[in-house]
């Protein structure tokens, strides 16, 4: 039997040197990629979301939406019965009318009374004209009474002269001192005095009539006058205003608004583009104002949020582009971009003290290796197909930088 020539030892040892130089190339090789270009697996896919509860209470009428659909923003989701707040937008709308048909009521009844004011106001100044213009009569008449008086006393005086001077005379024709046409001129000067002077106590008569009938008048002016301005101030008091009835728009122009507010909200509309999920109700359920009826996951914009230690945050930074890979469909590569990096996460209790009220609490342990923190990161996955992301799926985050 021939035997095996075995290789020189140099080549063995030249293939073993070589064999742990690549080993170890390569785990620097990867060392270096993972420091450079982190990952983590531990990574999940997360979307805003918001439970849609109605803002009126009310039995279901309809459901236009079914679990898992996609739906647009705008989009009807389902309706509350509407009749009892249309009945009630209804009420508060002739409530409103009512009010604004009273208030053109009063302004008309108000025009009215101060169209009565006005009339009072004229009645009242043509009193007060009337009055003066009788209080001039009586200031005349008065005038012309002392003018009479002053006419009998001046007649009484010329008649009392003639008569004398005719008693004067009489005598003296018997002895010839006189002619008897002197007589006849004496007697008849005294027959004249005498009825001027009835005549002036007539004109006195008459003159002391006209003032009696002017005071008359002045009064009864003065009676009309103070009547009418006692009719002024009734009607101005009796003038009512719009102050009680214009205060009252704000109140029933806020209760139409709360009605319409309320019958609009019978009708629920997608806020934006959404997945319908937990849809657990049928229609004929009975919906209270603030209690979720189903949940919607927006569907515009979505993230991957995954949990790196705290090493590897140096390389990390936001605006680092980002390959996010879901379990589901691993091979299809989604785009994202670094948002934001987490700042702050629970302390271990087996780390730190537990903090609280008194001294701290400190456990008494050794441990030979110390775990990493990890911090979550947030990327903003830019492609978004809607048919491939699922809240809350396990992804991967492979960061490539800048």
């Amino acid at each position: 039997m021939t035997d095996v020539p075995s290789p020189p030892p140099f080549t063995i040892r030249n293939l073993r040197i070589g064999i742990l130089a690549s080993t170890l190339l390569a785990g620097l090789l990867v060392v270096w990629v993972i420091n450079q270009y982190p990952r983590t697996d531990t990574a999940v896919v997360f979307a805003n979301y918001i439970g849609i509860a109605p803002q009126v209470d009310g039995p279901i009428t309809h459901f236009y939406v079914r679990d898992n659909q996609f739906v647009k923003s705008g989009e009807l989701l389902f309706e509350i019965d509407d009749r009892p707040y249309r009945y009630a937008l209804e009420r508060a709308r002739s409530e409103q009318q009512t009010l604004e048909g009273q208030i053109i009521d009063l302004t008309r009844t108000i025009a009215a009374q101060k169209s009565g004011v006005s009339v009072s106001q004229a009645n009242t100044h043509g009193a007060q004209a009337d009055l003066s213009r009788y209080a001039g009569d009586v200031d005349q008449a008065e005038a012309d009474v002392g003018n009479s008086e002053q006419g009998v006393e001046r007649a009484k005086a010329e008649w009392l002269y003639a008569r004398n001077n005719l008693y004067r005379v009489e005598p003296l024709l018997a002895k010839q001192f006189v002619t008897v046409d002197q007589v006849d001129r004496a007697r008849t000067d005294e027959v004249t005095r005498a009825q001027a002077l009835k005549q002036a106590e007539s004109q006195l008569k008459l003159s002391q009539a006209r003032l009696l009938s002017a005071q008359a008048e002045y009064e009864r002016a003065k009676a009309v006058f103070t009547q009418s301005q006692a009719q002024l101030e009734q009607s101005r008091h009796a003038v009512t205003t719009l102050d009680p009835l214009t205060t009252q728009r704000g109140a029933r122009e806020s209760a139409v608004q709360t009605a319409q507010y309320n019958f609009n909200n019978c009708k629920i509309y997608a806020p934006f583009d959404a997945r319908v999920t937990n849809l657990i109700l049928s229609e004929g359920a009975y919906a209270h104002a603030g209690r979720q009826v189903f949940t919607l996951i927006d569907a515009r914009t979505w993230w991957a949020i995954g949990n790196f230690r705290e090493t590897q945050l140096k390389h990390i930074a936001p605006g680092m582009k980002v390959d996010v890979y879901v379990l589901s469909r691993p091979t299809v590569r989604l785009n994202g971009i670094v948002d934001s990096i987490g700042f702050g996460v629970t302390p271990a209790s087996d780390v730190i003290s537990n903090l609280g009220n008194g001294l701290p609490d400190v456990e008494r342990t050794l441990n030979w290796v110390h775990l990493a923190s990890r911090y979550p990161v947030r990327v903003h996955i830019t492609d978004q197909p809607n048919d491939t992301l699922r809240l809350g799926e396990s992804a991967v985050i492979v960061i490539r930088g800048f």
